[in-house]
């Protein structure tokens, strides 16, 4: 109680940390092809719009060493919306690791990354990415459809690279 009496509740710091994490998506599958082609595949974003069918365009408008930056326009098809942004990727072509991160554009924040191994006579591709993407005056029930919209679009990428690789 508070000196009025009042009873007074506060959350757990570890709650609040928890309400303050961004959604995160992490997807990964085996890919039936040798790691190289795999990463080449990947590293082509500019070539996505012609085999992933979210993906309306990418613009390549910098490229510096392994840096590179580029304009996207992607589509939501469930309500027919499109999203922009403007991505930087840092390839790692030791590790076969893309960071990447949203520099400006329709979500509030968003980064990942990329990782590439061999596995099993093949390679395994995983992402993980952290976004947040907020509509003013709408809860948890949107957020809950925003998080498997981001689920389902890195499933259909993840599946467009391996249909690419192992066709």
């Amino acid at each position: 109680m508070d000196r009025t009496g009042k009873l007074r509740v506060e959350p757990k710091a570890s709650l609040l940390g928890f309400l303050k994490t961004m959604p995160t998506v992490e997807t990964s599958v085996w890919i039936q092809a040798p790691l190289a082609r795999v990463y080449e595949i990947a590293k082509d974003n500019g070539s996505f719009p012609e085999f992933m069918s979210d993906v309306k365009s990418v613009e390549i408008t910098e490229k510096d060493g392994s840096r590179v930056v580029s304009d996207w326009v992607g589509i939501v098809p469930t309500f027919g919306l499109k999203v922009r942004w403007t991505q930087e990727d840092v390839w790692n072509d030791d590790a076969k690791t893309c960071a990447f991160r949203q520099l400006k554009g329709d979500y509030d924040q968003m980064d990942g990354v990329w990782n590439f191994v061999e596995e099993n006579n093949g390679t395994r591709f995983s992402s993980v990415v952290n976004y947040e993407y907020n509509v003013p005056g709408l809860g948890a029930l949107v957020k809950k459809v925003i998080h498997n919209i981001v689920i389902k679009n890195m499933d259909g990428v993840l599946g467009a690279i391996k249909a690419r690789a192992e066709g």
